[in-house]
């Protein structure tokens, strides 16, 4: 497949296997640390690690993420207009230092847009270890532009895009043991019982995106998409200059809600995922957590499930924030909201 592809270069069916697999380092999990702050116990102390049944620390589950995506830039959305959404994202496996990582693709839609400038490609990604053992996989959209306006794009066909993760269908370590959970490491002692469907939490720590900071956080993933990068290029667009990442965004969000969330383990899957605004450096993160659901896991006393909604927010404190949406549209995102993403986690049960 060509480099740098343009709408009209996909067809749905297409197989794709993306170039340069990544080992993961010990360097990579610090400087993810470096970058985003996060304070999870599991992905920073062995002795909290191995106390649960894990041989080492794994990696971040949204370092593996976006290392993952990373390999797929080049094929996908090298000149994404906008990456749109995500959805039915599953973890299956966890991933340790030493892992290499390899990732495919099939496209499995493709939308024109009215306008046919541009449009909307659809793909289903998979994510293999060098034992060919499946670590992840996802639905993506992302709307590119055409090359050629005149050329033709197949007709349409637009997949089915799953609302959530059935829980049935979430992987859970079988090493994976929360029966003596420590509570002095994360410092919190809200455990599964303790959460309420429909509570939210207002998580007021925020982080103020750095250009640089943003900037080497792509680099990490190897994320080459020219929006993220090239000043020139985006000053010609109605965004005038560089967009942040919206990974970035879902980490930065992820790191602020451990407050609140201290004790939630892995994320198992990501049900859906929006970035409802751009994000530009020299804006504030904040983040509001929302509990969707709650579930036992089958045949397990230690562990449960916890479907949370997470806002992101830029420029506005989360208590400040009433409405999700536009009050006069309501189906339009409040301008402040840059990310709203639904994902599930494993988290101790207690006695």
């Amino acid at each position: 497949m060509s480099k740098s592809n343009y709408l009209e270069d996909f067809a749905v069916g297409q197989k794709i296997v993306h170039a340069i697999p990544r080992t993961i380092s010990e360097g990579d999990a610090s400087l993810y640390i470096a970058l985003t702050g996060d304070r999870r116990p599991l992905f920073c102390s062995e002795t909290f690690a191995s106390h649960l049944g894990y041989k080492e620390i794994p990696i971040n589950d949204m370092l593996v993420f976006h290392i993952a995506f990373g390999r797929t830039v080049q094929d996908i959305s090298l000149n994404a207009i906008a990456n749109l959404g995500y959805a039915d994202v599953r973890f299956t496996s966890s991933v340790f230092l030493g892992d290499t990582l390899r990732s495919e693709s099939t496209v499995i839609g493709i939308k024109e847009n009215s306008n046919k400038k541009n449009g909307i490609v659809y793909v289903y990604s998979s994510v293999y270890n060098q034992h060919n053992e499946q670590v992840l996989s996802w639905q993506r959209w992302v709307m590119l532009p055409k090359k050629n306006n005149e050329a033709l794009v197949p007709t349409t066909h637009i997949p089915e895009i799953k609302d959530h993760v059935d829980p049935k269908n979430i992987s859970i370590p079988s090493y994976l043991n929360a029966r003596n959970f420590d509570i002095a490491s994360t410092g919190s002692d809200k455990l599964w019982g303790d959460y309420l469907v429909g509570q939210t939490i207002d998580h007021s720590h925020g982080l103020t995106v750095d250009e640089t900071a943003h900037t080497m956080a792509t680099h990490l993933y190897q994320n080459n998409a020219r929006l993220h990068f090239d000043e020139h290029l985006m000053e010609k667009t109605a965004f005038k200059k560089r967009l942040v990442y919206g990974g970035h965004i879902i980490s930065l969000c992820h790191a602020i809600n451990f407050q609140g969330m201290e004790n939630a383990l892995n994320i198992v899957a990501i049900n859906s995922g929006v970035h409802s605004n751009p994000t530009f450096a020299g804006d504030t993160i904040y983040a509001k957590t929302v509990v969707l659901e709650k579930h036992k896991v089958e045949g397990r006393s230690d562990l449960g499930l916890l479907r949370l909604r997470l806002i992101g927010i830029k420029n506005l404190e989360p208590s400040s924030l009433h409405s999700i949406m536009q009050e006069d549209a309501p189906k339009i995102y409040h301008k402040n909201v840059v990310l709203d993403i639904d994902y599930t986690v494993t988290i101790p049960r207690g006695n």
